[in-house]
């Protein structure tokens, strides 16, 4: 398969984008993230009060409705929290209620792709880390983030990370300076 012209490539981007909009649309709650946390707003009708509600927080799931009905989110999460960090509150907002569910990520270096497992994911690595005050970062923590989510892309592409690749280019250099040596066996790790 030929790889797609940079033409090509925006405007498949863009319909990947456009199908994830559209799937996270769908989604009966709101969310966005900081490489560091995750909030959920679920809008509701505005007689309910805290009491009616009914949201769970556990390292590894979320659950989050109404007493009684069916739970607007209930799912595994992908990545674990600090149960103690993490917090909801029920706000008034114009037209209604919403349950703000904010979590606290246990990995403050790592984009989530969904809330809970059993949802639609998003293209992490489209997340720009402008979004995630990377400039706030010095620049050392800010070139480890940015090597921890290239890190993370190529090993979802199944690709070398940056070390493994750092170490494959040491070996291959090593192996031009000493033809004479036999390298195949040579473990990598």
């Amino acid at each position: 398969m030929s790889e797609p012209t940079p033409e090509e490539q925006k405007k498949l981007d863009a319909e990947a984008k456009a199908k994830e909009d559209v799937e996270q649309a769908a989604l009966p709650y709101k969310w966005t993230q900081t490489i560091k946390d995750l909030d959920v707003t679920i809008s509701i009708d505005g007689k309910y009060k805290g009491r009616d509600l009914d949201v769970k927080l556990t390292r590894t799931h979320l659950k989050a409705g109404i007493k009684g009905q069916d739970p607007v989110i209930d799912g595994d999460l992908p990545h674990p929290i600090h149960v103690d960090d993490s917090t909801w509150t029920l706000e008034t907002v114009p037209g209604g209620k919403e349950i703000n569910i904010h979590l606290d990520k246990v990995n403050q270096l790592e984009w989530w792709a969904h809330v809970v497992t059993t949802a639609p994911k998003i293209d992490t690595s489209k997340i720009q880390p402008e979004n995630s005050n990377l400039s706030d970062l010095d620049g050392e923590t800010r070139g480890m983030v940015e090597k921890m989510m290239f890190d993370q892309r190529q090993k979802e592409m199944g690709k070398p990370t940056s070390d493994e690749q750092k170490k494959m280019d040491i070996l291959k250099q090593f192996q031009e300076q000493h033809p004479e040596m036999d390298f195949s066996n040579a473990k990598m790790g």
